[in-house]
């Protein structure tokens, strides 16, 4: 399915991770969640194993009161794995100050079940950047002060110097993915 290497710019920030990383950026409450759920099930289909690292400024918590997990967290447990045949995760406590590197997150993927890491968020990090725009709501547009966007998906013309995106274009943003990949579309 490859057709050639995959575009430098979703490989060259972390010289020892052997996958391409590509983080959507957007201010708060312009879609990034919405684009990448609607993303991951379309690349999937074109044959690419995608893992997601989230980024959030809250105190999360995916864990439930009662369960197993939970109950050694609340003993003390610095780091907590649950592994089944269905799922495995992986929780572990935090400062509640400094923020996780994304090099170790990396690290901690498996990569030989992986083709392309999606970030949701992370914008200030030195990483390959699809923005997601927003005429209503974003403002500004990140890729005039950003150089690391190498696209925006928009709902609107921006006269901007990478490519510009349909954001109701599911496809075409997929594809636009691939050939950053180096796969050909169809």
């Amino acid at each position: 399915m490859n057709a050639q290497a995959p575009d430098p710019r979703l490989t060259r920030y972390f010289a020892d991770f052997p996958l391409p990383v590509l983080a959507v950026i957007a201010r708060s409450g312009t879609g990034k969640t919405t684009l990448l759920s609607s993303l991951v099930p379309l690349l999937n289909e074109a044959g690419v194993r995608v893992a997601v690292i989230k980024h959030s400024h809250h105190d999360v918590d995916i864990d439930q009161p009662g369960k197993d997990s939970y109950r050694m967290r609340q003993a003390g447990a610095h780091q907590v794995m649950l592994a089944s045949p269905h799922r495995c995760f992986w929780i572990a406590e935090g400062d509640g100050e400094t923020e996780p590197q994304l090099s170790d997150l990396l690290q901690r993927l498996d990569v030989a079940r992986l083709d392309l890491v999606l970030l949701e968020g992370y914008r200030h990090e030195s990483v390959a950047k699809l923005e997601v725009h927003r005429a209503e709501v974003s403002g500004d547009p990140l890729v005039f002060s950003d150089p690391q966007v190498i696209a925006v998906a928009s709902d609107e013309a921006l006269g901007i110097s990478v490519p510009g995106l349909d954001i109701d274009d599911l496809a075409g943003i997929r594809d636009f993915i691939l050939r950053q990949l180096g796969h050909s579309c169809a």
